[in-house]
């Protein structure tokens, strides 16, 4: 079931003011205009917090020390909103997603409430390192840089998409295309990483391919929130967004009269991780068993299907 679709709203000029504004104060094309800020946590959504509290009296698959957890009795998670169909807000302006959707099961099969908390992505690392969630379920991609500072828990695998202006004027059909062409983004990512030629992508960035082959670098624009990167295409102000493939696809499915995907296939596909921190061994283990039961039982899957990015699965084999 698309339930996502219930909570756009329609783009309008007064998005693409949102790339001049604070990552705190953002807006989206996926969220009610009253998006809770960056920084401010917020419930999970009705039917999530009522799913919760029936499975927190009951038998829990793991227990988690109360001394692995910011508050006894609560999970708390910091997700990156919006980034539809993962993470977003409906329209009474509570988090869900498929994202938010594995973090309140985890915490149900842990015995847990569920907390989320709306992070800035760049320094969401920092946020769960710090103490100011217990994990972080975001879309992260799994990359050496981030291995060094928290332990990563596969659970989710997407490719990469470039989205253009509706009839792609810019005719960017082929990774050369990019070249000499500006690209919107959002900081932390691995689609900067990408273009840039850094972190996993050193030595092999799209820019870098267009320089060797004697043409002009890709001029890659980042932004504090991944809204304000799609703000940017929306305003004119570059030539594509650049973006993971369910939330380009997202864009281009609700706004087709806007957006449309770029001609080049998705690059990359990658495992996206749970983030945990390092010397939260017992918690890590939790939901690594939370996650596997989640998969033997179906919900997983079903939760999938439920954002129609079935596509991303990966294997309780994967999970450790």
């Amino acid at each position: 079931m698309r339930r996502w679709t219930a909570s756009v709203l329609i783009v309008t000029a007064s998005i693409a003011l949102a790339a001049c504004s604070s990552a705190a104060t953002s807006t989206s094309p996926s969220t009610p205009p009253a998006t809770p800020t960056a920084a401010a946590s917020a419930p999970a959504s009705a039917e999530a917090s009522a799913s919760a509290a029936a499975s927190a009296s009951a038998a829990a698959i793991a227990t988690v020390p109360p001394d692995q957890l910011i508050f006894p009795g609560k999970l708390v998670i910091c997700s990156d909103i919006p980034y539809p169909p993962l993470e977003y807000f409906d329209d009474a302006g509570n988090p869900t997603g498929s994202d938010i959707d594995i973090g309140t099961a985890i915490a149900n099969k842990l015995g847990l409430t569920v907390q989320i908390e709306n992070s800035v992505f760049d320094t969401i690392i920092a946020a769960v390192t710090g103490g100011k969630c217990d994990i972080v379920i975001s879309d992260q991609n799994i990359t050496a840089d981030r291995l060094k500072a928290v332990d990563m828990i596969p659970y989710f695998q997407a490719g990469q998409s470039f989205v253009v202006a509706k009839g792609n004027p810019k005719a960017i059909n082929t990774t050369t295309d990019l070249c000499g062409k500006s690209i919107a983004a959002e900081t932390g990512t691995t689609e900067v990483d990408y273009v840039n030629g850094v972190g996993d992508y050193k030595g092999k960035g799209l820019s870098q391919a267009c320089t060797a082959a004697g043409k002009a670098k890709i001029d890659m624009k980042e932004f504090p929130k991944d809204t304000d990167a799609l703000a940017a295409l929306l305003g004119g102000q570059v030539d594509a967004y650049f973006a993971d493939t369910p939330p380009a696809a997202y864009y281009t499915i609700q706004h087709p009269d806007q957006f449309e995907l770029a001609g080049i296939p998705p690059l990359q596909p990658i495992k996206a991780g749970i983030s945990v921190a390092k010397d939260k061994a017992a918690l890590h283990a939790a939901v690594v068993a939370a996650l596997q039961s989640m998969m033997a039982d179906g919900t997983y899957a079903e939760i999938l299907k439920k954002y129609n990015v079935s596509d991303g699965a990966v294997q309780s084999s994967d999970v450790k």
